[in-house]
């Protein structure tokens, strides 16, 4: 079930697109501000996330921006009462995927959420047929599932460890939770502790190398983990 957040801080606006969405069968979660949107961030795999822009601790922009510079790719629909021009193309340029002006028809956010998703959907299946990744002095095969150093010699990684490098090497820059964690390396159903990720990890920073002075795996007090090393993608699969 794809997940959907809608920042705003309408009570009403909110509470009218939660019922709409989740009769339209979305997992949807609710945020007044910037601080409760971090908060679900951090807790959930969040699919797409439609953001007012003005709320009462910051610019929708601004937070756009942010997520943007922070390497998220999560889809953002920016919500205005605002219907000037420059204010929408600001929002595009910055990085939102779509754009629509209050007052509004709940079934024509329903019709760009449908869109929007349908084109994320399309670049994951794309990313799904990725040769190779690259980072620092590693190349990634997803296919082969294989880890080369500079030498060309293979990382000797578990398969735990390398679904766990997959998820994060395939969304840079972009703090997941070891719940999301879980869910991304198809273990939230198991009966797995969030101990066992902090394990992992530990294990893979080890035979990347990382380091007190060089981390390419950044830990996020009571956030989770961040891949900061800039990744290469090289060549789709026909």
């Amino acid at each position: 079930m794809q997940h959907i957040l809608i920042v705003d801080d309408d009570l009403e606006i909110r509470k009218l697109l939660g019922r709409y969405l989740t009769d339209q069968d979305y997992r949807v979660s609710l945020a007044s501000d910037r601080r409760s949107m971090q908060d679900v961030l951090v807790n959930n795999e969040i699919s797409l996330i439609v953001l007012d822009v003005l709320l009462p601790d910051g610019s929708g922009l601004d937070i756009c921006r942010d997520l943007r510079r922070n390497g998220s790719e999560i889809p953002v629909i920016i919500l205005t009462a605002l219907k000037e021009d420059v204010d929408r193309i600001i929002g595009l340029e910055i990085g939102a995927d779509d754009y629509l002006g209050k007052p509004f028809n709940p079934r024509e956010l329903l019709a760009r959420i449908r869109a929007v998703l349908r084109r994320n959907l399309t670049q994951e299946i794309r990313l799904s047929h990725v040769l190779e990744h690259r980072f620092g002095k590693f190349k990634l095969y997803p296919g082969v599932r294989q880890v080369l150093d500079e030498r060309e010699a293979p990382l000797d990684l578990t398969g735990s460890e390398f679904d766990l490098l997959l998820a994060m090497v395939r969304r840079p820059g972009r703090l997941l939770s070891r719940d999301q964690l879980l869910e991304l390396t198809n273990r939230g159903s198991e009966a797995v502790f969030d101990r066992s990720v902090d394990v992992l990890m530990s294990r893979l920073r080890r035979k990347l190398g990382d380091n007190e002075e060089f981390q390419m795996i950044k830990t996020v007090r009571n956030g989770g983990y961040l891949f900061s090393a800039r990744v290469e993608t090289v060549g789709i699969e026909s």
